[in-house]
């Protein structure tokens, strides 16, 4: 995916990659997101996720160390934070050939979903989506997945374990906050 170089809008480390899809569709961004998750902030690893948005709206998601595009893509990229995440604006018609691409697209809400696991993310953001891009599948893929708190709970879980193994690893067992 070749999507060319836009006006840097925000650069953050962040806990929750939802803060930057959140300032992305509160400033109505054309543009994209960079993000890279701890791995490669912390240890020099490769994997970047790139999410596109249309009016703040996220279109395709694409993950630079795997080649792979949508859904998957958003997989690679997930994780506990910290994440460093770089916000660029572009012209729509920069973005134009790129978004033509179907299997990079994502559902609007699936990034939020994926990365943030942030309800009222989700729901702010199928409401801003324009109609055609919801489809009924994706309605109740986000309901489902947001209704299992089981599940919410487990990804949770899941980043506490591996923030503690790093921090065995490094030897900070001692700043952990139980």
């Amino acid at each position: 995916m070749r999507i060319p170089r836009g006006d840097l809008v925000r650069s953050r480390v962040v806990d929750d990659p939802g803060e930057m899809l959140s300032t992305a569709l509160d400033r109505g961004v054309t543009g994209y997101a960079v993000f890279e998750p701890q791995d490669a902030v912390l240890l020099g690893d490769e994997t970047r996720g790139v999410v596109t948005f249309e009016d703040g709206v996220p279109v395709l998601a694409y993950c630079t160390d795997t080649d792979r595009g949508g859904a998957d893509a958003l997989a690679d990229v997930a994780g506990p934070g910290p994440y460093s995440v770089e916000l660029y604006e572009l012209d729509r018609g920069a973005l134009a050939e790129a978004h033509e691409a179907d299997d990079l697209r994502v559902s609007p809400s699936l990034p939020a979903e994926r990365l943030a696991a942030d309800r009222e993310l989700v729901t702010r953001t199928r409401d801003a989506a324009p109609d055609d891009r919801l489809g009924a599948d994706d309605a109740d893929a986000v309901e489902a997945f947001l209704a299992d708190e089981s599940q919410i709970e487990a990804i949770r879980e899941q980043a506490r374990e591996e923030a503690r193994a790093r921090a065995e690893e490094w030897g900070l067992t001692d700043a952990l906050d139980d």
